[in-house]
């Protein structure tokens, strides 16, 4: 991960301009200022120091399938040794979007978005499985994307 700067306080001006972020990423400074309460200049601050912290990204999320990504899958993997050593690997890998150390019958689960079949196949033989300490995958395909939503909110 790149070098942060330290993640800024939350306090609730911060917190509302990032949920008006999760409801619309491209709404402009000067009209978050307005339903927030502050000058353009103001937001234009905030947004930077959250970005700067590491607190929000603002991206583009695209459907996999329509931009040429038709094989989409989470995999399970069961490791031994260090467990974030082995998650910090994998997250290393171009094809991996996602990457999160478990308790439970997986240590590590990943999310993968790939081409095609033969590009999971691929990514599970010569990248996941390579990889030192891993010791067993299983690979749940994506069949249906029913839901995918950002706009949790704050607390």
């Amino acid at each position: 991960m790149p070098n942060r700067q330290p993640a800024p306080a939350l306090d609730d001006l911060s917190k509302r301009i990032i949920e008006v972020l999760q409801e619309d990423g491209r709404m402009s400074y000067a009209a978050i200022g307005k339903v927030v309460g502050l000058s353009e200049a103001a937001v234009r601050q905030r947004v930077q120091r959250l970005l700067d912290g590491g607190v929000v990204q603002i991206v583009a999320v695209t459907d996999p399938v329509q931009v040429g990504f038709a094989r989409q899958a989470m995999i399970g993997i069961r490791a031994e040794g260090d467990t974030r050593i082995v998650a910090d690997r994998l997250a290393e890998v171009p094809e991996i979007d996602y990457v999160v150390v478990t308790a439970g019958s997986f240590d590590v689960i990943v999310e993968a978005v790939c081409e095609d079949d033969d590009g999971l196949l691929e990514l599970i033989n010569a990248k996941i499985r390579a990889v030192p300490g891993v010791v067993a995958t299983e690979t749940f395909v994506y069949l249906s994307l029913r839901k995918q939503l950002y706009n949790w909110g704050t607390r």
